[in-house]
């Protein structure tokens, strides 16, 4: 904290520079101020606020978080985002999840302590996983939460990082899942599940969520979308041949942003990625294997919120 005393050198503004001093740095009380400075107490607490409303006392925030704070201010403003928080990166495991896993699920948790009935979209991915995993149970009967991606396998299971059911689970909201992969087998395929009246009314929900969670994974070695068996080796090298860099619920981009014309986007399942207008789309993304495909999300963008950790934050900077 630092005291600027603006080259006035009146009674009051003396005197309010000493009550701030005597508050903030050597932490008097108020009723002690009062007795140093031979005034009243509620004097005491008007030469305080008097003070701050003079810009007398300037803050500086000596903690982890300050700098955490920063970069997301400038992440902000350099990018364009709505929303962009960082979180402390813990340095003996940099690619944990769990505390923007936390981040996320505050996150959550806020968007959904809405009064109002809500429609909430929401991806799949490890860390979106963390996120949910770390929420309080809440009861949140008049909500809807959609999934804006498939929820199945490629044998048919339950895909192990789809988040939908352990969120309705969490908030007893109704969930909408999309029952089938996240990349079809074929384009016929494709068509045939987009046709079933259950799948479009599902899909047309995603238009009433006004914010959406997703995740963003690069296609660098063993990608999420080929360890869990969405992609082949094939698929994989073509679209690093046609510049494919991340993808964003099974859409696939380049470094630029943009989508990659044909291939698995042809066959993609999900939900087409939202128009930024009038939705909050929020990534929560971290780690140095994600970076490009993070900076290109959010450069074009794709997305218009993030959270994320220092490191990757300090890197995209």
């Amino acid at each position: 904290m630092v005291l600027h005393r603006d080259g006035e050198e009146n009674g009051k503004l003396d005197d309010a520079a000493r009550a701030g001093w005597l508050y903030y740095i050597a932490g008097n009380t108020q009723d002690q101020i009062a007795a140093k400075l031979g005034v009243s107490r509620p004097s005491a607490q008007r030469l305080v606020s008097l003070a701050i409303s003079e810009r007398l006392i300037k803050f500086e925030l000596d903690h982890p978080i300050a700098r955490c704070l920063a970069l997301g201010a400038e992440l902000e403003k350099r990018f364009g985002l709505k929303l962009a928080e960082v979180v402390p990166t813990d340095r003996d495991h940099p690619d944990a999840l769990y505390g923007v896993g936390h981040a996320a699920a505050v996150h959550l948790e806020r968007f959904l302590k809405s009064p109002s009935p809500v429609t909430l979209g929401i991806g799949t991915g490890r860390t979106l996983k963390s996120a949910v995993d770390q929420m309080s149970s809440m009861e949140c009967l008049h909500h809807k939460v959609v999934s804006v991606t498939g929820n199945i396998a490629p044998d048919g299971a339950a895909a192990f990082f789809s988040v939908i059911f352990n969120l309705a689970d969490k908030t007893k909201a109704r969930s909408y899942p999309l029952p089938f992969p996240v990349i079809a087998s074929s384009v016929e395929e494709r068509e045939i599940l987009f046709r079933q009246p259950m799948i479009r009314s599902n899909m047309r929900l995603v238009d009433d969520a006004r914010t959406i969670f997703v995740g963003i994974a690069g296609l660098g070695d063993k990608p999420p979308l080929l360890l869990d068996g969405f992609l082949s080796e094939a698929d994989l090298d073509q679209l690093r041949k046609a510049g494919a860099i991340g993808e964003i619920t099974g859409w696939t981009f380049d470094e630029r942003g943009d989508l990659i014309h044909g291939l698995t986007n042809d066959r993609v399942m999900s939900v087409p990625l939202p128009n930024l207008t009038d939705k909050m789309c929020i990534a929560v993304a971290v780690g140095q294997s994600k970076l490009q495909a993070i900076r290109a999300a959010i450069t074009k963008p794709l997305v218009n919120g993030l959270i994320t950790d220092e490191a990757t934050a300090e890197a995209l900077l």
